[in-house]
């Protein structure tokens, strides 16, 4: 079996069911683990960090409000996600995920032009990829400085007012309108020349470089804090790994952990969004997995990696790999 086009055919029929599936009346609830945009008016499902800003807005102390109708809401709300999160891990971000798909597509467009994907410094991608853990703190203070601070109430919902998919997704839909300026006050028009830069330097970043988004996604911080408990995981018999450095060729978001290990068998990245390319092109025999609890779904072969290199016509990174 390709794996890689089994996770085309999903990655297509999830954005097509997530993006109008409200059309024909489906709603999967407010606690996806996926950018599954709110402000798509045809959407199936929202993305939690909208939920997740809304129970703070009101968090005052002591922590009285919290324990009204809305709080319990929001309870379920957030353990509906963790439900989730454990079920399909990050395979949210990797397969199902519209943003995450979108981003695909534009790598695509730029792998038929031929254009070589850009490479960062290992000191930068660390330093990139800490900016989604600092906006997840974000979106826990902004609205708890909101309730108890006065800070203003126009910083509400504020990664929502600057994420790009709020701009993008809606295009699919045939709406324009988040591309205009909103000259409301002083915030809302700053919120809103930021959200028209931030996705600018998107559309940028992921033209030239593998899913540039998902390098200061909050949402895949706040899933990768519960990946010790995810059902679905990625296991390496690091006694026949060869040290090809494969899998870091072709991670679409430079994960060094799964080259890197040596001693563990399970291999849980914080930045690794589960699109298991490392395991097509592993060409040892077993020596990646793909697993469900204890039964394994897919693993790596010689046979798969010459299918997978001969398909994508992979280049190597220029990168020194030391282990």
């Amino acid at each position: 079996m390709i794996l890689g086009r089994l996770r085309f055919l999903i990655q297509s029929v999830s954005f097509f069911v997530l993006m109008y599936g409200g059309r024909i009346g489906l709603h999967l609830g407010y606690f996806l683990p996926c950018f599954a945009c709110p402000y798509v008016g045809s959407c199936a499902g929202h993305c939690y960090l909208m939920a997740f800003q809304g129970p703070f807005w009101g968090l005052q102390i002591p922590f009285v409000q919290f324990l009204s109708t809305w709080g319990l809401r929001a309870l379920a709300m957030f353990f509906g996600f963790i439900l989730f999160v454990i079920l399909l891990n990050k395979t949210w971000c990797g397969w199902i995920c519209p943003f995450g798909t979108l981003q695909d597509w534009i790598t695509g467009i730029r792998k038929k032009m031929g254009i070589r994907e850009s490479q960062f410094s290992w000191k930068v991608m660390d330093l990139l990829t800490s900016i989604k853990y600092i906006l997840l703190i974000l979106l826990i203070l902004i609205p708890v400085c909101i309730a108890n601070t006065g800070l203003h109430k126009d910083f509400e919902l504020f990664f929502c007012q600057i994420c790009p998919a709020k701009i993008l997704l809606p295009l699919f839909n045939g709406n324009i309108s988040y591309f205009a300026m909103d000259f409301t006050n002083t915030i809302t028009m700053a919120m809103t020349i930021s959200a028209l830069i931030l996705c600018a330097g998107l559309l940028a970043g992921c033209f030239f470089k593998d899913r540039f988004f998902c390098l200061f996604c909050p949402l895949l911080a706040f899933i990768s804090l519960f990946k010790k408990i995810g059902f679905i995981r990625l296991e390496k018999n690091t006694h026949l790994c060869t040290g090809c450095a494969n899998c870091m060729r072709v991670c679409p978001v430079d994960a060094r952990e799964v080259y890197m290990e040596k001693e563990k068998s399970s291999i849980r990245s914080p930045e690794c969004i589960q699109c298991f390319k490392c395991v097509e092109a592993c060409p040892r025999d077993n020596t990646l997995k793909v697993k469900f609890l204890k039964w394994t779904l897919y693993s790596s072969s010689k046979e798969n990696a010459v299918i997978f290199f001969k398909r994508k016509k992979v280049a190597g990174k220029k990168r020194k790999y030391n282990r």
